[in-house]
This record gives C-alpha cells, sequence and structure tokens, in this order.
C-alpha cells in the first residue's frame, strides 16, 4: 500500500505550528536522543518570532514557582514557553492543569511546549486539551541519516569552503547514526548508557567547520584526522566508554572508510 505507511515520517514543526492554538498545549512524548528544543529554536527563527520571546525551563526540585510565572508573562506578553522533562515533577502537573483551566484569553501568539518521557500519572485534562506529538526514534541507518540531514539547513551545508566539508558532513551523520543504532544492543553496543543527541551532532559539525576552515585558511591540503579523531570520537561523543584500541579506530575508520581516497589523497597522520 506504499512506503509512507511502513516508515515513520520525519516531524515538521512548521506544520506541528499550524495545527495548534493558543488554547492548547503541545505535548512531546520523548523518546531517547529526541531533542525538540532545538528544533523549536530554530523554528522561532524561521518564522520570525524572535528567539527572546521563547522560554526555555528546565523542570526539577524548586522549579515549580518559577514555572507558574513563566507561564503567566507568557500568557500576558504573547511568548512561546518550553517546560521541558516534565516526568520529573509529575504531582506538580496537577497544579499546572489547574492553571491552564483559569486562562480564557491568552495572547494569540502565546504558545506552550511541554516535553515528557512516557509516563503513566501524566493529566489527563492536559492530554485531551493538547496537541500531543510523539517523536519516534528512527530504525535503520537509512532512516537516521535522512531525519539527520532534514534538520541541517542548506546555510548550515555552505559554511565551509573547504573540498571535503560536505562529505565529511556525510560521513559525520553516518557516524552519528551508527553510534545511535548500538544501542538497541545495550552493554553489547556501549558499555555506558548515553543518547548521542542532536545537540552532539551539531556540536561535532562545529568542531568540524572550525578545523577545516582553518586548514582552507592555511591553504593546508591535509585533513586533520588526528583532531577531528580526538575532539568528536573521544571528546564529544564520550567513546572513552571503548577499550583504548577500539576507540582509537572507531570513528577515523569510519571517516577513512566513506570517503573517497582518490578524492583527498594527502592526507594528516592519525
Amino acid at each position: 500500500i506504499g512506503e509512507k505507511f511502513v516508515q515513520p515520517p520525519v516531524i515538521s514543526f512548521e506544520a506541528i505550528f499550524e495545527q495548534s492554538t493558543a488554547n492548547s498545549p503541545i505535548v512531546f512524548i520523548l523518546s531517547p536522543g529526541s531533542d525538540p528544543a532545538s528544533d523549536l529554536s530554530k523554528l522561532a527563527e524561521r518564522s520570525g518570532f524572535g528567539t527572546s520571546r521563547l522560554k526555555f525551563l528546565a523542570m526539577g526540585q524548586g522549579q515549580e514557582k518559577v514555572a507558574l510565572q513563566l507561564l503567566e508573562t507568557a500568557v500576558a506578553r504573547g511568548q512561546w514557553l518550553m517546560l521541558q522533562n516534565c516526568h520529573l515533577l509529575v504531582r506538580w502537573l496537577k497544579e499546572l492543569e489547574k492553571a491552564l483551566e483559569l486562562i480564557h484569553k491568552p495572547h494569540p501568539d502565546f504558545r506552550l511546549w511541554l516535553t515528557t518521557d512516557p509516563i503513566q500519572d501524566f493529566p489527563i485534562g492536559i492530554l485531551q486539551n493538547s496537541l500531543k506529538v510523539v517523536t519516534e526514534p528512527p530504525n535503520g541507518l537509512k532512516l537516521n541519516m535522512r531525519a539527520t540531514y532534514f534538520k541541517i539547513s542548506h546555510e548550515a551545508l555552505s559554511m565551509c569552503p573547504h573540498s571535503a566539508y560536505k562529505s565529511l558532513v556525510y560521513v559525520l551523520a553516518f557516524f552519528h547514526a551508527v553510534v545511535q543504532e548500538r544501542r538497541k544492543y545495550g552493554k553489547i553496543g556501549w558499555n555506558v548508557s548515553y543518547d548521542f543527541n542532536e545537540s552532539d551532532f551539531l556540536v561535532c559539525m562545529e568542531i568540524l567547520i572550525t578545523y577545516l576552515k582553518k586548514a582552507h585558511e592555511q591553504n593546508d591540503t591535509r585533513i586533520p584526522w588526528g583532531s577531528l579523531k580526538y575532539l568528536i570520537g573521544e571528546m564529544k561523543l564520550n567513546l572513552f566508554h571503548l577499550q583504548t584500541l577500539r576507540r582509537c579506530l572507531v570513528f577515523t575508520q569510519t571517516l577513512r572508510s566513506v570517503t573517497t581516497p582518490r578524492r583527498h589523497a594527502a592526507c594528516g597522520s592519525t
């Protein structure tokens, strides 16, 4: 009956925003590795809403009053408010439900975004009146890479003039998909559980841009494999969970196996 019925769609925040209203919160039911906060910031920039009117609050002990104050301000001024990890304060969500019931004429621009892990005690009243978004993790390398590239803008792919940049972005997306797929094998995949989320990928892209720009400005044709291996493979992606020999090989070999030797013949040492 068609591929679209068996493959999960890539979440479009523009479509979510178009369906949302000021009177209904948007609830993200999270899966491991998902990070709607960064996507929401990008949506605010693209839509011209402005990141200054977008407020974030990570929920936890002692944040109850702060959250209600931010909610009151956002309703009056037409801000976007994201309350993250609401599952950490399940009891307080009853107060949030009551506060939302008292809101009758919010500013038209107001939006409330909530993120939570799947839990049984989430208030039914909030769920019934909300737009619910389930962030399913991509299944398989192809879907994982598709989801990653869907979030990379054309501007980001043009930020570095180095000839190897786009190829290495592809390699980085491939490597990111590999480390995420290994999570399904538990301790056999990784010794220590880690999300390897979108924030990690974006920071790795910044590292890639910084070092390739520097090489391009110095007319250095070599790719700084040693620096990239250490900063991305060991520091940022926490591959120190692996044995010393494996962590030295896993990132560098992934990079070199996907890039074409003929195109990038001159390489720095590992």
